[in-house]
């Protein structure tokens, strides 16, 4: 299969090179996007609303949210042409983000190219600059329908690429008949095992939430014995030997397995590291910033870092004084807040991701994914903020801890830290977490005046499924699901509820 890799490689060389002759001349290839965006917008009706005739009219185009552009995407039940673009709406995606209501992203053609774009270019780089992949074996991630069935929410990775390379990548896929659409987590998570369990070239494991790989390791692990009774006759001795151990050794058990592509930073940096400690040797490679509404980074191995879609998405930053500035303009070792137009319709969109400049490649800015821009808990005026919960949870060391979140508690209000494992006693990390909280003026004086109770610790293997399969029964596609280090609407109490009979003893 090494020369069929290759062959795909030398494919999407043509596309890659663009791409890089592109990095050499980031201003240029901007303006080049900007005017194909601004030809969409002033052919819309949202365009013609607004008065923009040209590209000279940029800075009349509204800087705007989700909120600000519904009326507009929505319509009358999610019509096929909607006044933001002159393209036919091919679909609707909904947003499986960790803050605030649903959204619905309208995609055209357009915007499907993009993501297109964005794959080949990573594909491309990993075959010339990554693991020798040699059998091509590739999981990429698919998540069980738990959610409404009117949901038109995609459930394949694959289903964001064009047809033509859908196509090519059949042949590769670990895929079994039907898994997409079943309903049931269980089942789900049992036939996913038989299926990875009988892919013995397995190769490259493509997910998004490192958890979501961690739930069926664990699912695997836990009922070795009745997938080794199914698997009798359909896998090796050797292999049915390996799954009978205490502690199974994953990478002795898919020994092909070179690289997992997952989210690795912000709120999914610890389950990560988690991942790296089972996987030694593997490849694990950092997803880019890729959202709902637009892919927005790639990681490049030739770069050492992520470099932005500049040929498909022209980009805005907001620095902290409120400074807009183009993608020329960064400086290494700053933060901004992205604003983005894409080729769906969504112009000079806020879409609340904060990046930093880490260093430059060829011409270019990389920009490391830092977290959402303004991500704050506020029951009752302690206004806590994202960035300061993850520095406080650092300075604790939880140690043995791969997965944290801190919820907010409105009846009574207080926090819980859900935890999925911890060395500590529940009891003494609330102490530690309740000092490293109180560095914070309005929460000390929240606590002190009794507005917030003492906080509390759940500490369960269990917590990341259980989170996760709360939110894809609301409509969040599961392999999709970003946990957050601090959730910024009070937790639901039913599920709170469930989640303490989980604990032992509580």
């Amino acid at each position: 299969m090494r020369p069929m890799i290759q062959l795909f490689g030398q494919l999407l060389a043509a596309g890659a090179g663009r791409f890089q002759q592109a990095l050499d001349d980031p201003q240029s290839m901007q303006i080049s996007v900007q005017r194909e965006i601004c030809d969409h917008l002033i052919a819309s009706e949202y365009g013609k609303a607004l008065g923009i005739r040209s590209v000279a009219d940029w800075q009349r185009v509204p800087i705007v949210d989700y909120d600000a552009l519904e009326p507009w995407i929505l319509g009358h039940n999610k019509p096929q042409q909607i006044p933001l673009t002159p393209e036919p709406i091919l679909f609707y995606e909904k947003t499986s983000g960790s803050s605030g209501v649903a959204k619905w992203i309208p995609y055209t053609q357009s915007l499907r190219r993009s993501f297109n774009q964005m794959f080949c270019v990573w594909a491309h780089d990993l075959i010339a600059y990554g693991p020798k992949f040699s059998t091509g074996k590739l999981y990429a991630c698919i998540s069980p329908q738990l959610n409404p069935p009117d949901s038109q929410s995609l459930q394949d990775d694959l289903d964001y690429l064009d047809g033509w390379l859908r196509w090519v990548l059949r042949p590769w896929l670990v895929m079994p008949n039907g898994l997409n659409r079943l309903h049931e987590p269980q089942l789900f998570k049992h036939q996913l095992a038989l299926a990875l369990l009988q892919a013995e070239s397995l190769e490259i494991i493509s997910i998004w939430s490192p958890s979501f790989l961690q739930v069926h390791l664990k699912y695997i692990q836990e009922n070795q014995e009745l997938l080794r009774a199914e698997l009798h006759n359909r896998i090796s001795r050797d292999r049915l030997q390996l799954l009978s151990e205490s502690s199974i050794p994953w990478t002795k058990l898919w020994s092909n397995l070179k690289l997992i592509s997952c989210w690795d930073s912000a709120n999914a940096a610890d389950q990560a590291k988690g991942l790296r400690s089972q996987f030694p040797g593997v490849l694990l490679q950092g997803k880019g910033l890729l959202a709902t509404e637009a892919p927005m980074t790639i990681p490049l191995i030739v770069a050492g870092g992520y470099v932005p879609v500049l040929d498909e998405v022209f980009f805005e930053f907001e620095d902290d004084t409120g400074s807009v500035h183009e993608l020329h303009e960064l400086s290494i070792g700053k933060e901004y807040t992205i604003i983005l137009s894409q080729k769906g319709g969504l112009y000079r969109y806020r879409i609340g991701d904060r990046v930093r400049v880490t260093h430059w490649y060829r011409q270019t800015p990389c920009l490391e994914f830092l977290g959402r821009h303004q991500a704050i808990s506020d029951l009752v005026g302690e206004k806590l903020h994202e960035t300061f919960v993850n520095d406080a949870l650092n300075s604790m060391n939880l140690q043995g801890t791969h997965f944290k979140s801190l919820v907010p508690v409105a009846n009574l209000p207080h926090y819980v830290l859900l935890l999925d494992s911890a060395t500590e006693t529940p009891e003494i990390i609330a102490q530690q977490l309740d000092r490293a909280l109180s560095q914070s003026h309005h929460y000390y004086r929240a606590r002190s005046l009794g507005q917030l109770a003492p906080p509390q610790v759940l500490i369960s293997h269990q917590i990341p499924e259980l989170l996760a399969l709360h939110r894809a029964r609301t409509g969040t596609i599961w392999g999709g699901i970003k946990h957050q280090i601090l959730a910024t609407s009070p937790i639901n109490t039913e599920l709170l509820q469930q989640l303490k009979l989980e604990i032992p003893n509580y």
